[in-house]
């Protein structure tokens, strides 16, 4: 009597991890060094070193370029390259006015403070102050910015933080545009990010929202008193692909 051969076992193909497809490095990869002001306004990125950089073909620098384009935070010039375009003063007005509007609005909802909030809070000041003391201004700036965002987020008004939310980049490069600027607004955003918690913990929502709007507007201030080329648009300069 024959015996069919037993089944063999099959087993899945191991698979190596995946790397994001290249135009999502490309756009990752220059969107964080804008950000982080590695690639500052007015510097003009070629296709070819950003291939490189990356280690792709020019085709996803492309598609890549094309994402960040329509954020923007670059401007495509034909056979020049892109643009990092720098902030503007109009823009920092802008965000400024939303935060403030959004901002003041989350200090006063947040009363009565939870625990959960408060310990949130004392841990984003810990890592600001860890950041600080190693000079890491980009670790700083994303702390910083989620500070800020805790409080939104404690509203429990999911479309009051979804539009805070699309301020995010925004606020990291201007953030870290500022600290550049003035290094000393390090220390100081400690401390007045401190006085925010500390009137939200004693529950006076009047002095919280004016703490708040103190420190928020100092960035305005701060670009009203700063003439400097790299907020002023630039203008292409066609040789090398930098502005002037």
């Amino acid at each position: 009597m024959s015996h069919a051969a037993a089944p063999t076992a099959r087993t899945e193909p191991v698979r190596a991890d995946r790397q994001p497809p290249a135009a999502q490095r490309v756009y990752a990869h220059v969107k964080q060094a804008v950000l982080e002001r590695r690639y500052e306004g007015g510097v003009l990125l070629t296709e070819g070193e950003l291939a490189e950089a990356v280690g792709v073909s020019r085709t996803p620098v492309r598609e890549g370029l094309l994402r960040l384009e329509v954020e923007g935070l670059i401007r495509l010039y034909p056979k020049k390259g892109a643009l990092v375009l720098p902030v503007s003063a109009q823009e920092i007005e802008d965000v400024v006015e939303t935060r403030l509007l959004v901002e003041q609005h989350a200090v006063r909802r947040a009363h009565p403070v939870s625990d959960n909030l408060v310990a949130r809070l004392e841990e984003l000041l810990a890592e600001q102050r860890t950041h600080a003391a190693s000079g890491d201004l980009p670790a700083f700036s994303v702390a910083d910015r989620a500070f800020h965002a805790a409080i939104v987020e404690a509203t429990g008004n999911q479309i009051l933080t979804r539009l805070y939310d699309q301020l995010r980049d925004r606020q990291l490069r201007m953030g870290v545009a500022v600290m550049h600027a003035h290094p000393d607004r390090v220390a100081k955003n400690i401390t007045e990010h401190a006085d925010i918690l500390r009137t939200l913990r004693e529950g006076d929502t009047d002095a919280a929202a004016h703490a708040v709007h103190q420190h928020v507007s100092r960035v305005r201030q701060l670009v009203r008193g700063d003439d400097r080329a790299d907020l002023a648009a630039p203008v292409l300069d066609g040789t090398r692909g930098e502005a002037r």
